[in-house]
């Protein structure tokens, strides 16, 4: 698995990258996590060293890939389900 952060980003928190089964998981900042299927590693690469890690998202990701939130992730403040 490989992973890189965005600590610049507004958005996106951090990516990690599960070669084998060509997963894309992106923590968002102001939410919770989603699991992308099928993503070509370049997409990562791209993402991980773009000056705009929102920019690849909403142009090289969103609506490209099917996903699914993680549900494994607790968020914890208001709003939270716990």
């Amino acid at each position: 698995m490989r992973a890189c952060r965005f600590p610049t980003s507004a958005m996106i928190d951090r990516a990690a990258f599960d070669d084998d089964a060509h997963t894309l998981t992106i923590s968002f900042r102001q939410s919770t996590k989603y699991v992308y299927y099928d993503v070509p590693a370049a997409i990562f690469e791209t993402l991980c060293k773009a000056a705009s890690a929102g920019t690849v998202f909403n142009e090289q990701i969103k609506g490209h890939y099917r996903c699914r939130r993680d549900t494994d992730r607790r968020r914890y403040g208001p709003g939270s389900e716990t």
